[in-house]
């Protein structure tokens, strides 16, 4: 019963393939100095890229990218293919039309059950003005409508 909203985790494996999955665990934890968490599940095979990796992105998406968000929420083998993108902070991919982008450097992790809690530090961030986020809540994707 809580809404979120949704990221793409994107990075750079050391071998230069490109990461990305949907998250929708994501949170502010600090302002001084500027940190962030989301969470992976262990079982996750995109895990030891992103543990070992120095720098990641977190893409907020916009109302107009629930196909993305689609995308890196399932298994298929070419999740990137035909995806807009420029490269960001420690080569971490940043999603064209996102909401907003963090760019973070992977600062510290914590095993907690069967998941993994990763914090990053902001290196840098932006926005996209007038974006509407996408929101996500009882398995259905929504957007903002002011009460």
């Amino acid at each position: 019963m809580f809404a979120t909203g949704v990221t793409i985790v994107t990075a750079r494996a050391a071998s230069g393939e490109l990461i990305g999955l949907t998250a929708n665990s994501f949170n502010s934890v600090s302002l001084e100095p500027p940190l962030v968490l989301w969470s992976l599940a262990r079982a996750a095979g995109s895990l030891p890229a992103l543990s070992t990796g120095s720098h990641y992105a977190i893409n907020i998406l916009a109302a107009d990218q629930k196909e993305l968000a689609e995308r890196f929420a399932a298994r298929r083998e070419d999740r990137w293919a035909g995806v807009a993108w420029i490269e960001g902070a420690g080569g971490a991919p940043l999603l064209t039309g996102a909401a907003a982008v963090f760019e973070c450097f992977n600062r510290s992790r914590y095993e907690e059950g069967d998941h993994v809690i990763f914090v990053g530090e902001v290196e840098r961030c932006s926005h996209r003005a007038g974006a509407a986020p996408l929101l996500f809540h009882g398995g259905r994707f929504y957007t903002e409508h002011p009460l």
